[in-house]
């Protein structure tokens, strides 16, 4: 499996930037209520992005060798592909608050009691997508350790 690109991540942000801006203002020119994000979202990606991160830790000891026990390769691909969706998510999740941000600030009227959770969940989204890189990077071998490839995009499991 390859790493997820920088471009890719910076696509899905834009994206959800646009889509979340965007919604906002249709929301807003119909009459309706916006949507105003909670701050226990931010909390809540925050937490998964760590809880990736510490289920990569036993698949980084046993790839640099400080492990006597070997990793089950089912749970690799498991924690390699949730790290993946991790990063994806996190890219989209700031995007859409970046988004929604820009559009509160740039009401008249600004609602301030809708700027800090909004940039709350930007961090949360920031802390997701930082831990699903980081925990992608956590599941690959050491360049020249005998695996796939040389450049280390490759999961090592041990039957």
């Amino acid at each position: 499996m390859k790493r997820t690109s920088a471009p890719l991540l910076v696509v899905l942000a834009v994206l959800g930037g646009i889509a979340g801006g965007l919604l906002e203002l249709a929301l807003s020119a119909t009459g309706r209520a916006i949507i105003v994000l909670p701050i226990t979202l931010a909390i809540a990606l925050a937490a998964i992005g760590g809880i990736v991160v510490s289920l990569a830790l036993p698949i980084r000891r046993s790839t640099r060798g400080k492990s006597s026990t070997p990793v089950d390769p089912f749970y690799a691909t498991r924690v390699l592909v949730l790290a993946k969706a991790g990063a994806l998510t996190g890219s989209l999740g700031v995007g859409v608050g970046v988004g929604i941000l820009v559009y509160l600030l740039t009401r008249s009227v600004v609602p301030l009691g809708s700027v800090a959770p909004t940039a709350a969940v930007i961090v949360g989204a920031a802390v997701l997508l930082a831990g699903g890189l980081v925990a992608e990077h956590m599941c690959t071998i050491p360049p020249g350790s005998g695996g796939d490839d040389d450049d280390g995009a490759t999961v090592r499991v041990e039957p």
